[in-house]
């Protein structure tokens, strides 16, 4: 059996891998797992993706399967619920602009017909591809990234720098930033 060459980011240990090859950078065009993403991203700001990734069924259970609509229902007392919910990261902010996040995220679909439609339109669709050799060529964020952070923003988003935008922009395939010797660019 052949060694897959991978990016060295991934091989600390099998979470990582099965991540890296499962899920990083698979372009996403549905808006239930683009929501998804944005909530880990913007939990993951000051703690590691690795806790967010262990953390990440925890997520699932206390935020209904990642469904922004219900999510945008969220009150006071599941902000308080959430609090106690030792599985996620109990942050009131990062909690409250999850919800926050569900709202503008609706109004987002309501304009342009899907949030996807919305997020791809700044690749006009299709995944920029970089090149990089190794981690010390990846940026944090991009001109592109801070563009489309300032946007969210404006558009009511919380917790939505441009480096989480940029890791997002990773998660979610809007750019290909696998190493050139990773098996994931063939």
């Amino acid at each position: 059996m052949a060694i897959k060459n991978r990016c060295t980011w991934c091989e600390k240990d099998d979470l990582y891998r099965n991540y890296h090859d499962e899920e990083w950078g698979v372009p996403v065009y549905d808006d239930q797992k683009l929501f998804e993403f944005l909530i880990l991203e913007t939990f993951q700001a000051g703690v590691s993706w690795h806790l967010i990734l262990k953390k990440r069924e925890n997520f699932r259970k206390a935020f209904l399967n990642f469904d922004y609509k219900q999510v945008a229902l969220f009150g006071d007392y599941e902000v308080q619920e959430l609090m106690k919910d030792a599985g996620i990261i109990r942050n009131t902010l990062k909690i409250e602009s999850a919800i926050n996040n569900a709202k503008a995220f609706i109004k987002v679909q309501e304009e342009f017909g899907s949030f996807s439609k919305f997020i791809w339109s700044y690749v006009d669709g299709k995944p920029i591809i970089n090149n990089f050799t190794s981690l010390n060529q990846v940026p944090a964020y991009t001109p592109l990234a801070e563009k489309i952070s300032k946007d969210l923003k404006k558009r009511g988003f919380k917790f939505i720098g441009p480096t989480t935008m940029y890791a997002h922009m990773q998660a979610t395939g809007m750019v290909n930033d696998h190493f050139l010797d990773c098996w994931k660019r063939s």
